[in-house]
């Protein structure tokens, strides 16, 4: 390997990587994608050394580590301004993240140079098959090792372009797979012209399938108010800030009723043991007075050292005496399931790493994976907490669920998050992104009550109908119609995307085999 690529080329890649940032929330640029991954392409088919393996996995290595840490840059609030972890200690963290996730790029990018030659591929195939097939399955493999951290894959890039017509019926990680197709057609430019067609094609069926409507209107449109409480995180668990909190989302459920009244993630910040006596038992009057179903955020202890994240719901039915004492018992509880490491779970051999923060209630217990939803009127809701929402198999798995379960199928999404933790920063939009795929994929709507923001309604197709600014106090009143059926991604989930992997792949593997063997 020369100093020359190695001075010159991966800080190049890097700053590609770098300017894929620019695709995503907030700034929307989505065929920024598709040229930078055009030309990691272009760059990678020209990789003729006796290194080129090494030196292709190096340039993914690169790109993948721009990418990241420019994308997730403010991890580092979360750890050293509200977590209190020395600053060059929490810069490390994020930087070796970076280099960690920028692995996925460099097997991508490696494997496709590597079977370009085991296999006798021509550079076509290796753009239009090899590359794309192997991006899908390493931006899926990184949504699941180690639990999983898919923030900023490449679909998400495309909750705006006509890609996302793909979304209901390959899901997020194969919208990322046919954005890398459509850059590989790009990258054979210009000895290769037929592959432009073929891009526009793409193109054109992405925006003839985001017209079709995969599920229908349900039942009777509810009311809905959604609380943003713009509660400071370095206030969030002050002892002298929490009588404040508990008063002001007291009041901010009361004020008026609703059919569905949601607070954000642990709004309420102290375990319900913890509550004065009467303060439950006042939420379940007044649902009981106006009407009105209230989804609670509030971490809830079943025993010691055993608590969870959780939504509690009131009903308009709710007795009274079912809130008295230390066990709540209302009539529905979601418990978060999939956690987020070092955040709501310890990973073995990192407590040391966590102890370098001062983050509270830092390990709960998983809920069920399928958890039923809760009844609004004739609405099914479903809700997920915070991180969870960049899952869209397990929601797809948890809709695709009820006639195993014995449930209700849900009919509306519910997000209820606080990424406070990230002070005001791109990580705001980009979460809001990661919802309107959410959205796209399964033909539902998704409601999202958030403590900083962005709290909004969504519609079936990703669309905003309904938002509040980020960083302010205030309540989103909305009307939402449910909607119900299943799109191809709620029934096949990311086998879909593996088995158009595999089609590619092997159609790769036998072209190089007809050139081999002519």
């Amino acid at each position: 390997m020369t100093l020359r690529f190695t001075l010159i080329h991966l800080p190049l890649a890097a700053l590609l990587g770098a300017l894929n940032v620019l695709a995503f929330a907030p700034f929307g640029a989505w065929p920024v994608q598709i040229l930078t991954l055009a030309l990691l392409m272009w760059r990678l088919l020209r990789i003729n050394s006796l290194n080129a393996v090494k030196q292709a996995a190096l340039l993914g290595w690169a790109f993948g580590f721009g990418w990241t840490v420019c994308g997730v840059y403010w991890l580092y609030i979360s750890l050293h301004v509200y977590g209190g972890m020395p600053g060059w200690i929490a810069a490390l963290a994020v930087v070796l993240l970076a280099l960690f996730i920028g692995l996925y790029a460099a097997l991508a990018t490696g494997l496709t140079v590597w079977l370009r030659r085991r296999w006798s591929v021509s550079a076509l195939m290796t753009a239009l098959a090899i590359f794309p097939a192997l991006w899908g399955l390493t931006e899926w493999t990184r949504g699941w090792i180690f639990t999983g951290f898919p923030w900023l894959v490449s679909g998400y890039a495309h909750t705006a372009s006509p890609l996302a017509g793909y979304a209901p019926v390959i899901g997020v990680y194969g919208v990322g797979m046919i954005a890398a197709l459509i850059s590989g057609c790009l990258a054979c430019l210009p000895q290769k012209k037929i592959p432009v067609l073929a891009a526009i094609g793409l193109l054109l069926v992405g925006y003839g399938l985001h017209t079709v409507n995969w599920t229908q209107p349900s039942g009777q449109p509810i009311s809905v108010r959604l609380l943003q409480g713009n509660v400071a995180q370095q206030m969030k668990f002050e002892p002298t800030q929490i009588d404040h909190t508990l008063a002001l989302y007291k009041d901010m459920i009361r004020t008026k009723p609703a059919d569905l009244i949601a607070t954000p993630e642990i709004a309420i910040p102290v375990l319900q043991t913890q509550l004065p006596p009467e303060y439950l038992p006042a939420i379940a009057d007044f649902a009981q007075q106006s009407g009105s179903t209230i989804a609670l955020g509030i971490p809830i202890t079943d025993g010691p050292d055993n608590y969870a994240n959780s939504v509690l719901g009131f009903y308009p039915q709710t007795a009274k005496a079912a809130t008295s004492g230390s066990d709540p018992a209302p009539l529905y509880r979601y418990d978060k399931h999939h956690l987020v490491p070092f955040g709501e779970f310890i990973p073995y051999g990192f407590h040391w790493f966590v102890n370098l923060m001062n983050i509270p209630l830092g390990d709960f217990h998983r809920g069920n994976v399928v958890q039923p939803p809760f009844a609004v009127k004739d609405q099914w809701v479903l809700p997920n907490i915070c991180y969870e929402d960049l899952f869209g198999e397990e929601i797809a798995a948890q809709l695709s669920a009820p006639e195993a379960s014995g449930h209700r199928a849900a009919t509306i999404l519910l997000n209820m998050s606080n990424i406070a933790w990230f002070g005001d920063s791109i990580a705001l939009p980009q979460h809001l992104q990661i919802s309107q795929m959410r959205t796209i994929e399964t033909g539902r709507p998704m409601l999202r009550a958030t403590n900083t923001g962005t709290t909004a309604v969504i519609d079936t197709h990703g669309n905003l109908r309904a938002h509040l600014p980020p960083l302010q106090f205030g309540t989103l009143a909305a009307t939402v119609q449910g909607y119900n059926g299943d799109t191809p991604y709620i029934v096949m989930g990311n086998r879909l995307l593996l088995v158009c992997a595999a089609l590619l792949l092997a159609a790769a593997w036998f072209t190089g085999r007809q050139r081999r063997n002519p």
